[in-house]
């Protein structure tokens, strides 16, 4: 077992796996590539690789693009603008407490990322932060699943459709991490089995939570404390790791949204459970694409506005109270200017998409 578990850690079973893919190091790469560690510069690592299988190439490239944050930031309010509530809140609500519980054990665990060589790794930014576990693997699980969970309840259509799909997808996301040299594969099983567990662990108290974040008059205030107090209290590192502001704007947007849910509940009650009657879903139309890609168009369009607006105003306002200049880049990764201007700029953005953005649809009818 311990063989086998230090195989799985290794760098060499990405390697094979990378050039079973088609993917070599260039002949004149260096023999020793600045990439590996925690705290390296990405403009320091070489980029120097062959692809001998283009199909390979694109496939686990496009599938690493699906496990991006920004990714999830633009399909969740999709799912709340297009499809139902219930599916955009339970998604939202699994992903935040995911991604958390991955970002922090990374740091805590400590575990390195592959060594190149033999490694080729295609990206770098990256690789400032440790690898166990595949916060992208755990993503890609919990999103897919928890989707397929949700909607199966509420929609008929194929059981083993849904099951397959989200199977595909999470496994597409994990093996492109593995393709692009960013995790072993004990990293991306590792990631994969935690989101598994946590949803199994969960899924009972769905409804239950759901109801609360609805109904309570407390949850505004929980929905900003508890965020904020995690982020506050994030593991210190002995250098700068882009991890703890990622995981403000996955929490400050996850606060955001659900408070949106909840004044929405206040006006027009919403259904909080999904074990409702199924419903068919409605054929898909020329005229039905189009409004749903002009919600979409519009909304992400208003997100963006959002988001530039506040972050500017949250980094002013900061940099004013604390008396920096606004030309000082480094000042932004200090803990008490980097949490607040982050979590006020994604919860505006979580906030939006849920209140704004609904009513802006309505007044221009694309309801």
């Amino acid at each position: 077992m311990a063989w086998l578990l230090r195989a799985l850690l290794g760098s060499q079973l990405v390697a094979h796996f990378q050039r079973r893919c088609g993917l070599f190091p260039a002949a004149e790469a260096p023999l020793r590539d600045p990439c590996n560690g925690p705290g390296r510069r990405p403009q320091d690592c070489t980029k120097k690789y062959i692809v001998k299988n283009y199909f390979y190439y694109y496939l686990f490239r496009f599938s690493a693009a699906l496990g991006e944050e920004i990714f999830y930031i633009t399909f969740l309010p999709f799912t709340c603008w297009n499809i139902n509530h219930c599916v955009s809140r339970r998604m939202i609500i699994v992903w935040s407490v995911v991604m958390y519980i991955g970002q922090v054990s990374k740091d805590i665990l400590k575990w390195p990322r592959p060594h190149s060589p033999p490694v080729v790794k295609l990206e770098v930014k990256a690789d400032a932060e440790y690898g166990m576990p595949s916060t992208h693997a755990m993503a890609a699980t919990a999103i897919s699943f928890t989707f397929f969970i949700v909607t199966v309840n509420q929609y008929k259509y194929p059981f083993e459709l849904g099951l397959i799909a989200a199977f595909v997808f999470s496994t597409l996301v994990g093996l492109s991490r593995i393709y692009t040299g960013m995790h072993t594969v004990l990293d991306v099983i590792g990631g994969t089995l935690i989101s598994a567990v946590l949803l199994a662990l969960s899924y009972p108290a769905w409804d239950l939570i759901d109801h609360f974040l609805l109904t309570s008059p407390f949850c505004p205030v929980f929905s900003i404390a508890v965020p904020l107090l995690l982020c506050y209290n994030y593991p210190k590192l002995d250098y700068y790791s882009p991890t703890r502001g990622d995981t403000t704007t996955i929490l400050g947007a996850g606060a955001g949204a659900i408070i949106g849910f909840w004044l929405t509940n206040q006006y027009a009650p919403l259904n909080s459970s999904s074990e409702t009657f199924q419903l068919s879903f409605p054929p898909i139309s020329s005229k039905r694409l189009m409004v749903m890609l002009a919600r979409f168009l519009v909304g992400v369009f208003v997100l963006l506005i959002t988001r530039q607006f506040i972050r500017r105003l949250a980094l002013s306002m900061l940099y004013y109270w604390y008396k920096v200049s606004t030309s000082d880049e480094e000042a932004r990764k200090r803990l008490e200017i980097e949490v607040p201007y982050k979590f006020i700029t994604y919860s505006s953005v979580g906030f939006c998409a849920t209140v704004i953005v609904p009513v802006l649809h309505g007044l221009l009818e694309l309801i």
